[in-house]
């Protein structure tokens, strides 16, 4: 089944240096840019992430530091990338905890700080497949399009299976899933973050709520009004740029609010 689009929806995967997405960097993001007028655009890109590629992450996805010594850094196309992103929903395969908040820490180190992947509809195919079947990447290949998944861990495979797979859910699924990207964005989703790594969320009145430590649950305005400390104490710490970029803004608000 096509997806049915009312705006530009891209798939994406990335191959890094390892998995701490606050501090490993990229070596290779593939997409595919579908558009509601069924033209598309598929890009492959090998990345130099400016430091060695260790061994254990070679194993996995075959990218040595040769591949990509003469590649462009991240912030060479960075801006390029996120015009190509700006106005989509974003889906990917257990995007939402790794690859796109290890992407967004891409784009702040580079200096893009206007691209904002909140503004779109989030489609995490992965969590589709395990509300429904429970199962990896290739098996869920094997499970709904009937095929092993070849050249599986480079980045333009996982993307092209992605997105099969998410057809062949809509067609298997039809009493359970809709073909609307906003109700596949609410139910690939567990949570509806405020930040790309799940530290802010938003409850049902739309209001940033903690989601970690001692003031989990509480809203974060609340908070800041009441002990400023607090964001502070955050700026300071080990927190994604991302979730220091979305406190900022509601700190702001805050102060503002506050005059």
């Amino acid at each position: 089944m096509e997806l049915n689009l009312t705006k530009p929806i891209i798939f994406f995967d990335l191959e890094t240096t390892g998995v701490d997405f606050q501090h490993d960097r990229i070596v290779e993001i593939s997409y595919i840019k579908l558009n509601p007028n069924r033209s598309r655009e598929e890009r492959t890109i090998l990345v130099n992430p400016e430091r060695p590629i260790p061994a254990e992450a070679t194993a996995i996805h075959h990218i040595t530091d040769a591949d990509v010594a003469d590649k462009p850094t991240f912030k060479m196309i960075a801006r390029e990338l996120a015009r190509t992103f700006t106005g989509c929903d974003i889906a990917g395969y257990n995007h939402v905890k790794f690859d796109l908040p290890l992407l967004m820490e891409e784009f702040l180190r580079a200096g893009v700080t206007d691209f904002d992947p909140m503004r779109g509809r989030l489609i995490d195919v992965q969590t589709i497949y395990h509300k429904l079947e429970q199962r990896t990447l290739s098996a869920a290949y094997r499970f709904y399009c009937g095929k092993d998944l070849e050249g599986a861990h480079r980045a333009d495979a996982d993307t092209f299976a992605t997105l099969e797979v998410l057809e062949a859910q809509l067609d298997r699924y039809p009493d359970k899933l809709r073909n609307d990207m906003d109700f596949l964005a609410d139910f690939s989703s567990y949570n509806k973050n405020a930040d790309m790594s799940g530290r802010i969320i938003f409850n049902d009145k739309g209001e940033e709520l903690f989601n970690f430590g001692k003031y989990k649950g509480r809203s974060v305005a609340e908070v800041f009004s009441k002990e400023p400390s607090y964001y502070d104490w955050m700026m300071k710490g080990d927190f994604p740029a991302h979730t220091k970029q979305v406190i900022t803004r509601i700190y702001q608000r805050v102060r503002l609010g506050a005059k």
